[in-house]
């Protein structure tokens, strides 16, 4: 059972409305289930959206923020905890301890690093925890087709392409997340294998 989910998110709320729709129906819907959100602290685009629809909802938001971010006065201030950290490293390492799964929903380069480091300590062992991508509006659809080429070319192993969950419905992909058993993996399976 999910007790608290990362959402990598953007700090922009991208052109068009559906992100930012997107983003609040996934608050609602942790806030409804009573899972909380544990995100990168901001309290601008996608970020401010999400946390602020989850504390509407009266459900738990921590944030976790470099001091360097906070002092461009980003950070949320309204959150139910905020931890300051010295660096981005450390924000993504706090970040992985306090959750027990990670969602992206759309977002440029933080949000895309971020993921593919959680997703890269899932194939490397350092953790067990379902990770997936809220497609909205095919967002990830050139992503998703990448990681498929990524295994026809011999990069990436089909079991380890499996650790990313994908769906275009919040609801849908908080299910799979709930769901989801990460097989314990060793990144360096016999070709044999698979």
């Amino acid at each position: 059972m999910l007790q608290r989910i990362c959402v990598f998110c953007g700090s922009s709320s991208g052109l068009r409305p559906v992100y930012r729709d997107a983003a609040r129906a996934v608050g609602v819907l942790l806030a409804q289930r009573k899972i909380g959100l544990v995100y990168g602290g901001g309290q601008v685009g996608l970020m401010g959206a999400l946390a602020d629809s989850v504390l509407e909802g009266g459900g738990e938001v921590i944030g976790v923020i470099p001091q360097a971010l906070v002092d461009k006065e980003v950070g949320h201030r309204g959150l139910t905890q905020l931890r300051i950290v010295g660096s981005m490293h450390e924000r993504k390492a706090l970040m992985m301890d306090l959750a027990d799964a990670f969602m992206a929903l759309p977002g440029g380069y933080g949000t895309l690093e971020e993921f593919c480091e959680v997703l890269t300590w899932s194939q490397l062992g350092l953790h067990r925890k379902p990770c997936g991508l809220l497609n909205v509006d095919d967002y990830y659809g050139a992503l998703l087709g990448l990681l498929e080429r990524a295994v026809s070319e011999g990069f990436l192993h089909p079991i380890h392409r499996s650790l990313v969950l994908a769906e275009s419905d919040p609801e849908r992909l908080l299910d799979l997340l709930s769901e989801s058993q990460v097989p314990h993996l060793d990144k360096w399976i016999d070709r044999a294998q698979v």
